[in-house]
């Protein structure tokens, strides 16, 4: 996604858009990486994934009440349609988030 503000993104985004809160020292964060990726590929760009690093947006983290990491929000202009922690299989991914697409 464009360097914009993340805050922006996920206000005024008419996409559906995954937040992905992570951080670059965590170990699960880093094994759902392919996961999503695979995942989002099977909604054909319908969903965007938007990746937020909770060591450089403490503030962003805190406003959504991020309390461990991986932690996922999936919004559409600016409200929380779905979110869960932890890690998921890429089967469960789609499946939790194919009602959104």
């Amino acid at each position: 996604m464009p360097k914009k503000n993340p805050k922006d993104i996920i206000t005024q985004s008419q996409d559906a858009v995954l937040v992905d809160f992570y951080a670059d020292w965590c170990g699960p964060c880093q094994t759902m990486n392919p996961v999503l990726e695979e995942a989002l590929a099977e909604f054909g760009g319908k969903i965007k994934l938007l990746k937020i690093n909770v060591d450089k947006h403490p503030q962003l983290s805190q406003q959504f009440a991020i309390r461990s990491i991986p932690h996922y929000i999936l919004f559409k202009r600016g409200k929380i349609l779905w979110r869960k922690g932890g890690i998921l299989t890429k089967r469960d991914l789609i499946q939790q988030l194919k009602g959104f697409a």
